[in-house]
């Protein structure tokens, strides 16, 4: 990957509201040049999308919790993300290498949520599970920089 391309990367990583214009100035590039790179990046599948960041306390969902997941009967089809997919309390899923299968990030009301949420997972999914509730956030979503990168 060309460097303007990744130079592109990082600041909308940071900023996904950034303008052309915007781009331009940062990296030196036309408008319509840095409009012609965002694409190409787009249909490359190296920006897949752009998003908000939301305040999840002011949302009501201020409690934070990464969940494991095991299962109990190792020989079941891992099919873990399908059966936990209709689960709106699950933000994200990822696949790990260990002891467990999954990790998954809840957000939740209150503890008593966050106990009815592990009782579902347990129950669609057939899996034990381990849990980290998150005390603060000082950082989330960084964009990797080059200066990060190793």
């Amino acid at each position: 990957m060309e460097e303007t391309d990744r130079q592109i990367l990082t600041l909308l990583a940071t900023d996904g509201r950034m303008s052309f214009t915007d781009l331009g100035k940062a990296t030196g590039l036309s408008t319509s040049a840095v409009h012609q790179r965002v694409k190409r990046l787009e249909s490359r599948g190296l920006i897949k999308g752009y998003g908000a960041t939301i305040d999840h306390d002011q949302t009501g969902l201020p409690l934070t919790a990464f969940v494991s997941i095991t299962p109990i009967d190792p020989a079941q089809a891992d099919d873990y993300p399908e059966r936990l997919s209709s689960i709106a309390e699950i933000e994200s899923c990822w696949s790990v290498a260990g002891e467990e299968s999954y990790i998954l990030k809840v957000r939740v009301a209150a503890p008593a949520g966050l106990e009815d949420l592990l009782g579902r997972i347990r129950s669609l999914a057939n899996v034990s599970t381990r849990t980290t509730v998150v005390l603060s956030t000082p950082y989330e979503n960084r964009p990797v920089t080059d200066s990060t990168r190793t």
